[in-house]
């Protein structure tokens, strides 16, 4: 399947994303739960807003971390997230706010132009795949 959301809207999306897991547990309740359910959205928050300030799009701040390696990331980062009401055993009590931002997350990542799960890796080299001695890449060894 063909990427289709580019890279500005997945940079606003992940300031609204990064807010919205900061502050989950007070705006869906579930505070007062404690545990896992209530610092891994605080956490993986707090990792989301760091990336968008330093992420290379149009809404990061630094233009210093690449939005192939933050899309990666989100999509490592969004799996734990969905599957961790169940791992941590809070499922009883909560578990759709993880459920839809971990889902959320997990499809920007893997949807977004340049993401490396759909994006052709043909720009690494110069001529396509076929010769690998081309590399344009600065830590390309020989």
């Amino acid at each position: 399947m063909k990427p289709f959301v580019s890279t500005s809207t997945y940079g606003l999306l992940n300031w609204v994303v990064a807010i919205t897991l900061m502050s989950s547990p007070w705006l869906f309740g579930f505070s007062h739960v404690g545990g896992a359910s209530f610092f891994l959205p605080l956490i993986f928050g707090w990792l989301q807003l760091i990336m968008a300030i330093f992420s290379k799009h149009k809404f990061g701040i630094m233009n210093v971390f690449p939005v192939p390696m933050h899309c990666f990331i989100d999509v490592v980062g969004a799996s734990f997230l969905l599957a961790s009401p169940w791992v941590y055993g809070f499922a009883d009590r909560v578990f759709w706010p993880q459920l839809l931002i971990g889902g959320l997350i997990f499809f920007l990542g893997v949807f977004t132009k340049t993401s490396p799960f759909t994006d052709k890796p043909e720009h690494v080299f110069k001529d396509g795949l076929g010769n690998i001695t081309d590399l344009d890449e600065p830590m390309a060894h020989e």
